[in-house]
């Protein structure tokens, strides 16, 4: 089938082209029925198709799902006019930067299972009723973890995680969205059967690749061409899922494994490409959930290199046992060893007895919150994953009528924050800054707990990742900390600060590349001593600057790729290297990172 596009000749079950994107079928906006692009007419329900410019618009991001949306001059409307605000700007601020990069992304596929038949069973109005709300929800799902909306097609969407946004995480959000809409579309179903009498799914397809970024217009419509079978292959992903089912390739896998629960569904021949691919069905979310996470799975390298960070990290916690209690900030790039330095810090101190309590931002957290600050407070109440919301709310008032029975009047309050509410004794509605102000006030007494004389040590990682709550909630408890025996260690990039950072107890620790002599134990560590690899540690320095995350994912790449065979701390070269790639997750944070200096 040749594209109207760009000419691409393409497979003959293909829905979209797999040079540039752009739709192959017609998708009736009445009846949702696939046609030829140069139909005039639906072949199903005798319904106007659109005209070949409109099928142009609709190759660019933004098509619209549906005639509804259409606006009176019968184009779709631009992706301005639906993208949220926040995202809209931050794609303006930085397109310039953007233009012309090669992108690392996700693909996502998402459209309704069987919906000819759907459609031929239905009024056209209950149908595109039915469409309506199902694209209200893979819009906000997409939306809510930074994700583009590319095109809507008859019956679903193609989004992007990755472009023109640039994410290190990409893959993450693309299947976090693809759960949150599988979960939606399934709730809805039971909605759709009971009111029309039919059954209703989604099929969902991920793909991660490169595509290179082309431009970006006022209105946000973006060219962009797909490298290889990036956009191709997250469609043929979408064709083989079952309803209710996600399907990942295996190079988005390789990126969220351990992340997310993962069945491994073996290889398949899929067309257009010669040899099988490995398919994976997304079932829900895994055990990791950071980096560090990963690498404790692969085994933790030798930690080197930090011994005058550590001494830093020591000398404030001296000083907050001491009875003055501090605060301290690990300043770095992605990569370069924060949360090592902080878990190694974390771990002699839970040998020496001394508590810890842990949160931290995660990428896609901005959207919730308080999500850091309250997983801190849920370690210190004891509060589990699977505490109900009696036990949830039994556990806070034990533990702060214990300390003070004052603290009745304010518990309706803190069962909010949790999101345990008591229907028997609701808060009262106030205004919500004097409800945060009380909130607060109860976070300053408990960390002046006069019966606790001990020592505390609190860990927030990622602030460059907190919400506007959880960063007011932070400087409202940085206040308080000088009172306290505590110490408060919190990580960060270089672009997060805080007026916080000015307190006389604060203290910043910006953390440094490893040196070469470091650089060089940890390859020694990760590679061995075999004569075979003698040359790959200076090639890999230079290629990586010092970076421990970087250089653990050169050589994971180089043993993945097969050039390196053996265990880790004894390898051997098998194939010779002319010259080191630069591994998807490396590729990911420095995309990212280059856009974060644009919008500065």
């Amino acid at each position: 089938m040749k594209c109207p596009k760009c000419h691409t000749e393409n497979l003959a079950d293909s829905a979209f082209c797999e040079e540039c994107s752009a739709p192959l079928e017609a998708a009736c906006p009445t009846c949702g029925a696939s046609n030829r692009p140069t139909a005039k007419f639906c072949r199903k329900c005798r319904a106007a198709l659109a005209s070949s410019d409109e099928l142009k618009a609709q190759s660019q991001i933004g098509s619209s799902p549906t005639t509804n949306n259409l606006t009176t001059n019968n184009l779709p409307p631009s992706p301005l006019s639906y993208t949220p605000k926040h995202l809209a700007d931050k794609i303006l601020t930085s397109r310039s930067a953007l233009e012309g990069e090669r992108k690392q992304v996700t693909v996502l596929f998402a459209d309704v299972k069987g919906s000819m038949e759907l459609a031929e069973q239905l009024d056209p109005e209950e149908w595109h009723s039915i469409l309506d709300r199902f694209f209200a929800i893979l819009t906000d799902g997409v939306h809510r973890f930074e994700g583009t909306v590319n095109q809507y097609t008859g019956d679903g969407i193609m989004a992007l995680f990755g472009a023109p946004i640039a994410h290190e995480d990409h893959a993450h959000r693309a299947c976090y969205t693809a759960l949150h809409i599988r979960d939606a579309v399934r709730e809805y179903a039971k909605e759709v059967r009971a009111r029309h009498g039919v059954p209703f799914g989604v099929r969902i397809g991920l793909n991660s690749g490169d595509v290179v970024v082309g431009k970006i217009g006022d209105d946000l419509r973006m060219d962009y061409t797909a490298q290889g079978h990036t956009v191709g292959f997250a469609q043929r992903m979408e064709a083989l899922a079952e309803s209710g089912h996600i399907c990942l390739s295996e190079h988005t896998a390789r990126l969220v494994e351990g992340y997310f629960q993962l069945q491994d569904l073996g290889r398949t021949k899929v067309k257009g490409v010669t040899e099988p691919v490995g398919l994976f069905d997304l079932e829900g979310v895994g055990t990791f959930r950071t980096r560090l996470d990963r690498s404790r799975a692969r085994g933790l390298s030798t930690f080197v290199g930090r011994d005058r960070d550590m001494a830093v990290l020591d000398a404030a916690l001296e000083r907050a046992r001491s009875g003055s209690g501090q605060v301290v900030g690990v300043v770095a790039d992605a990569g370069t060893g924060k949360s090592r330095l902080c878990a190694e810090f974390l771990d002699g101190c839970r040998a020496r007895g001394i508590p810890v309590l842990e949160g931290r931002g995660v990428a896609h957290g901005k959207s919730i919150p308080m999500l850091p600050m309250l997983e801190v407070w849920r370690a210190f109440y004891a509060i589990t994953d699977e505490d109900t919301p009696e036990t949830t709310r039994a556990k806070i008032a034990g533990r702060l009528l214990l300390m003070d029975e004052g603290f009745r009047e304010v518990l309706p309050f803190i069962f909010d924050v949790f999101g345990v509410p008591d229907a028997a004794n609701p808060s009262p509605a106030i205004d919500p800054e004097q409800r945060q102000k009380r909130i607060h006030g109860v976070v300053k007494r408990i960390l002046h707990d006069p019966g606790y004389g001990g020592t505390r040590v609190f860990l927030l990682e990622d602030l460059h990742w907190f919400d506007g709550a959880s960063d007011a909630f932070l400087e409202t408890t940085v206040e308080s900390v000088p009172a306290t025996r505590d110490l408060w260690l919190v990580n960060f990039r270089p672009e997060y600060q805080a007026r916080w950072m000015q307190r006389s107890y604060y203290q910043h620790l910006p953390l440094q590349p490893l040196g070469p002599e470091a650089i060089r134990a940890l390859l020694r560590d990760q590679l061995g001593e075999d004569p075979s690899v003698a040359a790959l540690p200076e090639m890999i320095h230079e290629r990586t600057k010092g970076n421990p995350f970087f250089i653990e994912e050169v050589v994971q790449s180089l043993v993945e790729s097969g050039h390196l065979a053996g265990k880790r701390g004894a390898y051997r070269l098998t194939t010779p290297v002319a010259a080191l790639e630069v591994p998807a997750s490396v590729q990911a944070v420095l995309a990212a990172r280059i856009d974060r200096l644009a919008e500065r």
